[in-house]
C-alpha cells in the first residue's frame, strides 16, 4: 500500500453556502474572478480569496429572470449572458453590473461560447494597426451629461469611453450562440450576428468553434419519441464546415468591425435620445392643460386668442382671464415656468448639437466606408455585403439629421418666442395685481409687440380637432411632440409655406429621384425617423448572417448515447458532455460518460478540425485504479470509481470529479487531475475501433478500448462535501467544485503542490 500523500494536492482559498441554487458557473479567462447564474436570475461576480462576491446583478423586469448560458469575453472585461423569458442576450461590464449591450435572439439559449481567433496574417496584422484611422478623422465622442437617470448611467463617466469597451480589442473574437431546436448563431465581437447556422437537430448542449474558424462543433440534445417509452434523449455530435469564414478572416474581420462601430453608435445615439427625453420636463405642458381648463371652464364666446391680444392691445384683462393668470398660473409660476421652458431647452439643444450630430455623423462615415467595401465584389461579394442596403441606411441617417438640425430651428424660434411672450405678460400680471413695475421692465417697443401678437396669432388659436386627438385644444409648447416616441404624426409640423427650397424641388421633377438628396419627413417625429433609421440598418446587417449561414455545411454527425432518466433534476447547464478546442494543435475533444454496471464511465472522443488529416478520430474510455486504498482486497475490481463531472483544465489535463462505487456507506467524493498524456499513451492503438455509424455509440461501447489510469498525487478528497460539478480554468489555474444540492462552494488553487512538471501556457476554460 502507497503512503498516502503528505499533503493534499490543491490548495483550498475559499469555501461558501450560497443562499440560491448555481445554475452556472464560468471563470473568467484573465482574473481570479468567476461569474454565477441562480435559480433567482441573479448573475454574481465572486473572487477566488475567501470567495468574496463583488457584485450581483438582480433580475429586472425589461431584461428576465431566467439565466440560462453564460460567457467571458476573451479578454475578461465583458460578461456576456442569455436569459430564456425574455430570449435576450445581456452584455455587461466587467466593473459594475451595468448592461453596456443588449439584442434579442429567436430562440431560448442553452448555450454559449465566446472565442477568440489566433490566426496571425499580415494583412490582419496592418488592420489590426491601421483600425484607429477612424479616430483620426472623426472627433471624440462627448460623454453624456451624468446628472440623468439610470438609462443614461452607462456614459457616467468624464468620457464616453464606457460604450468604447463594447468594441473591445481588434482582434476578432466570437460568441457562438445554441439554442433549442437547431439554433444557432454567431455574433462577432459578441454584437455583429455573422452567421445564422440551419440545419442542425436537436437542442444545443455545447458549441465550439476553432480558433482557425475551420469548424464549428456542436453537441445537440434529440428528443427521441419514436420508442415505445418514455421520451428518451440522446446526443449528437456535429462538426459543421465554416470554411468561408476562415477562407475570407481579413474580410469578415473588417466587416464585422465596421457593423460593430455602427451597432456601438446607434446604441450611443439611443442613449443620447433618451437624455433629452429626460431634459424635456412635464411642466412644459403646463401651458397647454392650464389653457384647454380655461376653455372648459369659461361661459364668454371671445376665443383665448381674442381674451390675450386685448391684454396685449388695450392693456386691460377680462374677468376670467384674469383669475386665470392671478389664481391659476401666479407670478411665481409663471417666473418658475419661464425658468424650466429655458433650462430645459437649453440642455436639449446641446445635447442635439454635441451628441446626435456627432454620432450620426460617424454613422455616416462608418456606412459610407462600408459602402465602398460592398462596392469591392471580389472580396466582399461573397459575404453578402449589399452596396443598395448600404445606400439605403445612408439615405436613412441622412434624414434622421436633418430631423435633428429641423428640432434645432424649432427650439430656436421657440426660445426667442417664449421670452418676449413670458416678459410681456409678467409685467402685465404685475400690474394687474397693482405691484410696482421696474421702469426697465416697462419699455415694449413696437417691435416687441408685433412679435407677442404674432406668437398668440400663431400658437394660441384653438383645435378642436387636436383635442379629440390629444385631448388638449393647444399646442403651445412644439418641441415635446419631436421626443414622444409614437408612430403619430407632429401636432404642429413646422410651416414650409413660402421656402424657397420646398417650392424649388417641388417644381423639378428630375432632383425628386436624386439620391444625393435625403428624402425628408415633415410630419414625423425625432424618435419616429430614428426609428425608421435603425430598422434599415438592421436589415443590412441581416444580409451577411444569412449568406454566410447558409454555406456552412455538416461535415460529420454521430449519434453518442442515450441519457437515463433519472437524473433531470439537475440543471441542463452542468451535464455532460462537454467539447474542447485545443488551439495549438486544433484538435476537437468531447468529454462524456456512459453509465455501465452502475458505474458512469468517461469517454474521451477527439477529433481534428481539419478534415484533410489523416490522423485517426479516436474514441477510448478511462477507468481509474483505486488509489484511496480503502481496506479493498487488491484482488477486488478495480473499477470502482464513478465519474460525475469531467472538464478540460488545459489542454493537457482533464479535471474530473470522481466518486467511490463501493458498497460502503460512506462514499468518499474525490477532485482529481487526469493528463492526458497517461491516457494516449501510444498513437497506434486508438484506431482499433471501427465505427459503426448505424448505430449509437452506447450500443458499441463493448469494443472501445478502456485504458486504466492510477492517479498518483494529483488528487484530494473533498471531505463534508457531495461534490458534483467543477468549473476550472487553467490560465489561472483555478477550480470552483459544486455540491449536488447546488448550493455549496469550494474553490481551489489548483498547482499548489508542484511536481516538477513543466506546465505550457495554458488556454481558457469556459464551462
Amino acid at each position: 500500500r502507497p503512503p498516502p500523500p503528505a499533503m493534499p494536492a490543491f490548495r483550498q482559498v475559499g469555501e461558501k453556502q450560497l443562499p440560491q441554487e448555481v445554475v452556472f458557473m464560468a471563470w473568467s479567462p484573465k482574473r481570479d474572478l468567476i461569474a454565477l447564474a441562480n435559480r433567482a436570475g441573479e448573475v454574481l461576480l465572486h473572487r477566488l480569496a475567501n470567495f468574496q462576491r463583488v457584485w450581483s446583478l438582480p433580475p429586472n423586469e425589461n431584461t428576465g429572470k431566467e439565466v440560462t448560458a453564460l460567457a467571458w469575453r476573451p479578454d475578461g472585461k465583458i460578461l456576456a449572458f442569455g436569459l430564456t423569458d425574455t430570449k435576450r442576450i445581456i452584455l455587461c461590464d466587467v466593473e459594475k453590473p451595468e448592461s453596456l449591450h443588449s439584442f434579442s435572439v429567436d430562440s431560448s439559449i442553452t448555450y454559449m461560447h465566446w472565442m477568440e481567433v489566433t490566426e496571425e496574417s499580415s494583412v490582419l496584422t496592418s488592420f489590426y494597426n491601421a483600425e484607429d484611422e477612424s479616430n483620426l478623422l472623426l472627433p471624440k465622442l462627448p460623454a453624456l451629461p451624468k446628472n440623468y437617470s439610470t438609462t443614461a448611467k452607462i456614459f457616467s463617466e468624464e468620457k464616453s469611453d464606457e460604450i468604447m469597451k463594447l468594441l473591445g480589442d481588434v482582434r476578432l473574437n466570437a460568441l457562438v450562440l445554441g439554442g433549442s431546436s437547431g439554433f444557432i448563431e454567431i455574433y462577432a465581437y459578441g454584437m455583429f450576428k455573422i452567421a445564422t447556422v440551419t440545419g442542425v437537430a436537436g437542442s444545443c448542449r455545447g458549441l465550439c468553434l476553432s480558433s482557425d474558424l475551420k469548424s464549428l462543433s456542436v453537441i445537440t440534445e434529440i428528443q427521441d419519441s419514436s420508442d415505445s417509452e418514455a421520451e428518451i434523449t440522446y446526443f449528437q455530435a456535429s462538426k459543421l464546415d465554416t470554411s468561408l469564414l476562415s477562407s475570407y478572416l481579413p474580410e469578415v474581420t473588417r466587416m464585422a468591425r465596421k457593423f460593430t462601430h455602427i451597432s456601438t453608435l446607434l446604441q450611443y445615439i439611443k442613449l443620447s435620445l433618451t437624455c433629452m427625453c429626460e431634459a424635456w420636463e412635464e411642466i412644459l405642458m403646463q401651458m397647454d392643460s392650464r389653457l384647454t381648463k380655461f376653455v372648459q371652464e369659461k361661459n364668454t364666446t371671445t376665443s383665448v386668442q381674442d381674451e390675450f391680444m386685448q391684454l396685449l392691445l388695450w392693456g386691460k384683462a377680462s374677468l376670467e382671464l384674469q383669475a386665470l393668470l392671478m389664481n391659476q398660473l401666479t407670478v411665481k409660476g409663471l417666473k418658475k415656468l419661464g425658468q424650466s421652458i429655458e433650462s430645459s431647452y437649453s440642455s436639449i439643444q446641446k445635447l442635439v448639437i454635441s451628441h446626435l450630430q456627432s454620432g450620426s455623423e460617424a454613422l455616416l462615415y462608418h456606412l459610407s466606408e462600408l459602402k465602398g467595401m460592398a462596392l469591392w465584389k471580389q472580396k466582399y461579394e461573397s459575404l453578402g455585403l449589399d452596396a443598395s442596403g448600404i445606400e439605403e441606411a445612408i439615405t436613412a441617417v441622412g434624414s434622421f439629421i436633418l430631423k435633428a438640425n429641423e428640432l434645432l430651428q424649432v427650439i430656436d424660434s421657440s426660445m426667442k418666442n417664449f421670452k418676449a411672450f413670458f416678459r410681456w405678460l409678467y409685467v402685465a400680471m404685475l400690474r394687474m395685481s397693482e405691484d410696482h413695475v421696474l421702469p426697465e421692465l416697462n419699455k415694449m417697443t413696437q417691435k416687441d409687440i408685433t412679435f407677442v401678437a404674432d406668437f398668440l396669432t400663431e400658437h394660441f388659436n384653438e383645435a378642436p380637432e387636436l383635442y379629440n386627438r390629444k385631448g388638449k385644444y393647444f399646442n403651445v409648447e412644439r418641441v415635446g411632440q419631436y421626443l414622444k416616441d409614437e408612430d403619430d404624426d407632429l401636432v404642429s409640423p413646422p410651416n414650409t409655406e413660402g421656402n424657397q427650397w420646398f417650392n424649388f424641388l417641388k417644381n423639378s421633377t428630375h432632383l425628386k429621384e436624386s439620391p444625393l438628396l435625403f428624402p425628408y419627413y415633415p410630419e414625423k417625429s425625432l424618435h419616429f425617423v430614428k426609428r425608421q433609421m435603425e430598422g434599415i440598418i438592421d436589415q443590412c446587417l441581416q444580409k451577411p448572417a444569412d449568406v454566410i449561414g447558409k454555406s456552412v455545411h455538416q461535415a460529420v454527425c454521430m449519434s453518442l448515447y442515450k441519457t437515463s432518466q433519472s437524473e433531470d433534476s439537475t440543471p441542463q447547464l452542468f451535464k455532460l458532455p462537454f467539447l474542447w478546442n485545443d488551439k495549438k494543435s486544433n484538435i476537437h475533444y468531447v468529454l462524456f460518460t456512459i453509465l455501465e454496471n452502475s458505474i458512469s464511465k468517461i469517454y474521451i472522443l477527439r477529433r481534428h478540425t481539419d478534415t484533410s488529416r489523416s490522423v485517426s478520430n479516436g474514441i477510448l474510455a478511462v477507468d481509474f485504479g483505486n488509489f484511496l486504498n480503502n481496506s479493498i482486497n487488491e484482488s477486488s475490481d478495480s473499477r470502482c470509481y464513478s465519474c460525475l463531472d469531467a472538464h478540460f483544465y488545459d489542454d493537457e489535463t482533464v479535471t474530473v470529479v470522481l466518486k467511490e462505487s463501493v458498497e460502503q456507506e460512506e462514499k468518499e467524493r474525490v477532485l482529481a487531475q487526469l493528463p492526458l498524456s497517461s491516457v494516449y499513451t501510444d498513437e497506434d492503438q486508438d484506431g482499433e475501433f471501427i465505427w459503426d455509424s448505424t448505430k449509437r455509440l452506447d450500443e458499441q461501447s463493448g469494443e472501445i478500448s478502456t485504458r486504466t489510469v492510477f492517479l498518483e498525487n494529483q488528487w484530494r478528497v473533498l471531505e463534508n462535501m457531495k461534490a458534483q460539478y467543477v468549473s476550472v480554468n487553467g490560465i489561472r489555474k483555478v477550480s470552483c467544485v459544486l455540491s449536488s444540492n447546488l448550493r455549496h462552494v469550494r474553490v481551489f488553487e489548483m498547482d499548489v503542490e508542484d511536481d516538477g512538471e513543466v506546465e505550457e501556457e495554458e488556454e481558457e476554460e469556459t464551462t
